[in-house]
């Protein structure tokens, strides 16, 4: 079977790390790019053997989009929106970057318009595809810890992610290309992934975040973030920072029955046994420790994206338009938005909008 066609839209570090050589020996295959950046289009030419560059994605739509059938964006969020509509515009199935958007109004608009053209809106939420994540998966769906109540996620970064030097390595730390610091950048990892476990969309949420400097001491993004967050399942609380003196993800997941404990790498899955007297607690556990290796130090994920690919090429064989993972990510635009609000209004608890 041919391989399906398509075009990346913003060749920086992620593009050409993470999810180029995740198109090796799949089902579909980049044939265009387009960077306003001329050395990153003199590197897509080195690196993609016969491929065609351009200097903008209306260029390469106009050029491109009878002979392609997907769009993968990889741009900084600021112009996700915009290279999203013009793709579903075009007839193009949309692979975007998160976050979907930056503001709750575009991306609600990216799912609708998906709807209506039939064509399939996909976000990279690659967390979802480490190994380690699907061990933890396996777990709740075996209902081995019972019905999940409560989640603490952390994401430790000694820094901001840097973007490639050809064009700008700190964009992250420059609100007008990033919509925001690491709530905006890291936000949706982290909520999607609460979704998922508590299994169902918050209520509400409350926010504080702060800002120690970036590069020239000019940044105008936070990075460091800390919620609690209201579902009607359950409670999460989020920390999330660019100021920690090691890398590393550290989740837990609390059951009825036990407790799964994430540590990068490192799974404890505990149980809660039979009740002994003079025990802490009052029970015995049963504990299993596994370690899964998902290489969380190597910033590129190609693995992870491999996965992602194969279920954005089903869902394009399924005709699944707007699916959960769509879903999801309008869902973390509106919690990372109104985290900015709550943090904005002295931490006050507010309300998120209700799943229409």
């Amino acid at each position: 079977m041919a391989k399906r066609r398509g075009a990346i839209v913003g060749y920086g570090f992620i593009a050409e790390r993470g999810h180029l050589p995740a198109y090796a020996g799949g089902d579909l295959e980049v044939v265009a790019v387009a960077d306003i950046c001329a050395e990153r289009r003199r590197a897509a030419a080195a690196a993609i053997p016969g491929v065609r560059v351009y200097e903008s994605h209306r260029e390469l739509i106009a050029k491109e989009g009878a002979e392609i059938e997907f769009l993968d964006v990889c741009t900084p969020p600021y112009a996700h929106a915009e290279i999203a509509h013009a793709g579903l515009d075009a007839g193009l199935h949309v692979l975007c970057e998160k976050p979907l958007a930056t503001k709750i109004e575009d991306a609600r608009s990216l799912l609708e318009h998906a709807a209506r053209a039939k064509r399939v809106l996909f976000p990279s939420h690659n967390y979802k595809h480490a190994p380690v994540i699907k061990a933890v998966r396996q777990v709740i769906d075996a209902g081995l810890i019972g019905r999940i109540h409560q989640v603490t996620l952390s994401t430790y970064r000694n820094t901001h992610a840097r973007g490639v030097k050809d064009w700008n390595e700190s964009w992250r730390r420059e609100r007008r290309y990033s919509g925001g610091g690491i709530a905006m950048d890291h936000g949706s990892h982290t909520f999607y992934l609460a979704f998922e476990w508590l299994r169902s969309y918050p209520t509400a949420i409350t926010a504080k975040m702060s800002t120690q400097g970036g590069p020239g001491g000019g940044a105008d993004t936070e990075d460091t973030f800390s919620s609690t967050i209201t579902f009607p399942t359950g409670v999460a609380t989020a920390h999330l920072t660019w100021t920690a003196g090691i890398r590393k993800q550290i989740y837990t997941v609390h059951g009825e029955r036990g407790a799964i404990r994430v540590e990068n790498d490192d799974v404890e899955v505990a149980i809660i046994g039979e009740r002994a007297e003079g025990k802490s607690g009052g029970v015995t556990w049963e504990l299993k420790n596994e370690k899964i290796s998902s290489e969380w130090m190597d910033a590129s994920h190609v693995t992870w994206f491999v996965s992602l690919l194969r279920q954005f090429g089903k869902a394009i064989d399924d005709r699944t338009y707007v699916g959960r993972d769509a879903e999801d990510a309008l869902r973390s635009v509106e919690l990372i938005t109104t985290a900015y609000a709550s943090a904005n209004d002295g931490c006050r608890e507010l309300e998120l909008p209700r799943p229409v």
